[in-house]
């Protein structure tokens, strides 16, 4: 029996933090060591961090990356075990993203990324080049200082794998994993036993069985020990790495790390039967049979041995069932660890939110009052990094520190509730209640004095005073009036998070939260430069429908009893006077449901639908309940917003990435803000679409639709397809 223990690790490294980087990988292998382990894995670019962005072109960035790694390869940390570490690196004039496989302080190989990510999230290709020479090793000439340092001149560099007297091991870096035509495929059929990837994968809603289930086939198929490695943290943008490392051996997981942790390392480790590997694919005769004439991978030899010795107190690890979080779940925690983050690397002293009462803000107050919960455990689960942050923050003297999350979050977050004429009682309540929940230090400050000031102002520049609609004003007015109190909000909030804290004899600022969600900045219903534009927005890419599903678990499980009085509320932004036959609702304003919304940002971003193929596969969806008429006319509206408003987006607070059809213009969804919105050719295609469907046609598709079961989502509530929205209240610039 050849046993063979390997680590991978989660680590929370920080973009361009070098010194924070080297310290988590030299614990990280120090544990690896102890646990007894004689190969370590870390995550993709984890000397420099993975999120450098423009920084990779920088040669500084390349430079301190050699620097660090010499700092390991000097000291005794790669005695006896082989660490596959990543980071960026020039070969010949060109800039690779690579995996460095070090041994007894020294360099046995450098594998380059032959498949780059480009695509959603990642722009690796503005940095890096992929390695195209799949059929050899270039000799790399070390720099002179590290070549100096180590004694070492040159390394093999390129695609390959490292054999050892007793194992194969080989690198396959994140994207290379879900590419049609992996390597891992190629390496096992040449006897490669040991797959090590270095990974930056994000969280995403209901995205890690996805992960899972391809690293599981990878070795169902193949045979063979899959190690998976990660980051997990902000690292310094707007995704948060989702940990989850693993290891798996012929289709099965043995270990896995946590998804959602406030931990800096966490190394796990686990004890494999290589013999089970030989045998697995020996007893697959296709594989024999594909091996037998496959071309050769070029090797590199090391004559050492990795197996330990057999002994009867040895057991390899058995597998384990792998732990998946809801979704509520997921916004539960994944922002909370990104918060902390983010806290505790700005400089800041707490968190400042706009508590309306509403659904989103309220799961914003939620998320930060687990995110104190989380610091609670870790402290006292004996987290002293976690203990030093939260002291810091804090602001706690004399040996003190946190120990109950309420008195926690009274010390890091402040919650206003900015009421007008117009909030409700219920809203105003509804915000009390939960801050008192959660602990934060609430305000209620009513806004009015300060809009009446404004209008006072406008009425002396132009003689004129603005009124709402119900009050017989025009659209403009109505609009004009309700951007006021938005802005106000954003204007009053920022000042409220710069000098609280000077009030209370407190160092520091506090960050502004937005609360915006995913649909609204689809369709653009918000105010620019509104209480949606903040410092960092932890919901900006959750959909309406998640966040309520989340609000109800987090009732229950976070113990914010007055949650569920919240999700059952119905939205309304309270921008408009209440009167006794009339009452401001978001869905109304908007002109389609956020269950609409949601079936339009998917269609548009994830199936790259135009106004045209969005009609076509809304007539298929949507046919049992709606004409072709119908359905054109609310894909014409919702492209009509969606392109008035795009502009919005270029402005949206940095928000944390949870959903696949965010709209978020910095860095994910890539579109023009300058639209003509009447869309005249699109248009006209659809209505020469719904003009070719006559009334036998028109019955046809119904009866289909109805067949089929497919419904309209959210449709039956007495919506206008278009007049509804024509008084949007945050249609404005």
């Amino acid at each position: 029996m050849r046993l063979l223990n390997v680590a991978t690790c989660n680590l929370n490294q920080w973009a361009m933090d070098f010194d924070c980087n080297l310290r988590n990988i030299k614990e990280s292998i120090l544990r690896a060591k102890s646990a007894g382990a004689t190969i370590r894995l870390g995550p993709e670019l984890e000397i420099s961090g993975y999120g450098c962005e423009d920084h990779f072109l920088e040669l500084d960035t390349i430079t301190h990356s050699w620097e660090c790694l010499k700092d390991i390869l000097l000291g005794d940390w790669t005695d006896g075990i082989l660490c596959s570490i990543g980071m960026p690196v020039i070969q010949g004039s060109v800039r690779y993203n690579c995996q460095v496989f070090c041994f007894n302080r020294k360099i046995l190989m450098i594998r380059p990324k032959m498949s780059l990510a480009n695509d959603g999230n990642y722009r690796e290709l503005r940095w890096f080049s992929a390695w195209k020479h799949k059929d050899q090793l270039v000799d790399f000439q070390l720099p002179h200082d590290i070549s100096e340092a180590l004694s070492q001149k040159s390394v093999p560099f390129g695609y390959g794998y490292i054999q050892f007297l007793d194992t194969a091991v080989a690198a396959e870096i994140c994207e290379e994993l879900y590419t049609p035509n992996a390597p891992h495929t190629e390496l096992a059929l040449n006897g490669v036993e040991v797959f090590m990837n270095a990974s930056g994968s994000h969280h995403q809603l209901r995205k890690l069985d996805l992960r899972l289930g391809v690293i599981q086939n990878a070795t169902l198929i193949c045979g063979g020990v899959y190690m998976y490695s990660n980051h997990q943290g902000c690292d310094g943008g707007r995704l948060y790495y989702d940990g989850c490392s693993c290891i798996a051996i012929n289709g099965d997981v043995v270990a896995q790390g946590s998804q959602f942790s406030l931990k800096d390392v966490e190394v796990l480790t686990a004890q494999i039967d290589l013999d089970a590997v030989a045998s697995y694919r020996g007893s697959v005769s296709s594989f024999g049979e594909q091996a037998s004439y496959l071309s050769n991978v070029s090797t590199v030899k090391a004559p050492y041995k990795l197996c330990q010795a057999f002994k009867l107190q040895m057991f390899p690890s058995s597998p384990i069932k792998i732990r998946y979080h809801s979704p509520e779940e997921e916004i539960a925690f994944g922002p909370s660890c990104w918060l902390w983050d983010y806290l505790r690397r700005s400089g800041a002293s707490g968190f400042l939110l706009p508590l309306s009462g509403g659904a989103d803000s309220s799961s914003v107050a939620a998320i930060v009052g687990c995110m104190c919960q989380l610091v609670i455990k870790e402290i006292v689960n004996g987290d002293e990094q976690v203990k030093a942050d939260a002291i810091r923050i804090g602001q706690y003297t004399n040996g003190e520190f946190p120990t109950d999350s309420k008195e926690f979050a009274g010390r890091i977050f402040y919650t206003i509730y900015m009421g007008s004429e117009n909030s409700s009682e219920a809203t105003r309540l509804r915000s009390k209640v939960l801050a008192d929940e959660i602990g934060s230090w609430h305000l209620n400050v009513p806004i009015d004095s300060i809009i009446s000031a404004f209008l006072s102002l406008f009425q002396t520049i132009t003689g004129k005073r603005p009124h709402y609609k119900v009050d017989g004003g025009l659209h403009a007015e109505n609009l004009a009036l309700q951007n006021i109190q938005a802005r106000i909000r954003m204007v009053l909030a920022f000042m409220l998070a710069s000098l609280m804290p000077w009030v209370q004899n407190k160092h520091g600022f506090f960050l502004v939260l937005g609360s915006s969600n995913v649909d609204e900045g689809l369709r653009g219903y918000l105010t620019k430069y509104d209480c949606s534009s903040a410092d960092i927005n932890p919901i900006g890419s959750v959909s309406k429908q998640d966040l309520r599903a989340f609000l109800r678990w987090a009732a229950i499980h976070l113990g914010y009893a007055s949650l569920a009085d919240v999700e059952a509320a119905p939205p309304t932004a309270e921008l408009e006077p209440i009167r006794s036959n009339y009452s401001q609702l978001d869905e109304v304003d908007m002109g389609m449901t956020y269950e609409e919304l949601s079936v339009y940002g998917r269609l548009r971003k994830i199936f790259r639908c135009g106004p045209v193929s969005m009609f076509q596969n809304l007539c298929y969806k949507w046919g049992g309940k709606l004409t072709p008429s119908e359905v054109a006319a609310k894909v014409k509206y919702f492209f009509k917003y969606y392109s008035i408003n795009r502009h919005k987006m270029t402005v949206l607070t940095p928000s944390y990435h949870a959903e696949s059809y965010s709209p978020e213009d910095n860095r994910f969804d890539l579109r023009q803000f300058l639209y003509n919105t009447t869309w005249p050719y699109q248009f006209r295609k659809i209505d020469e679409l719904v003009s070719e469907v006559d009334g036998d046609k028109v019955a046809a598709w119904e009866s289909n639709g109805q067949e089929n079961g497919e419904i309209a989502s959210g449709h039956g509530r007495g919506l206008g397809v278009v007049a509804a929205g024509s008084g949007n209240p945050k249609a404005g610039l």
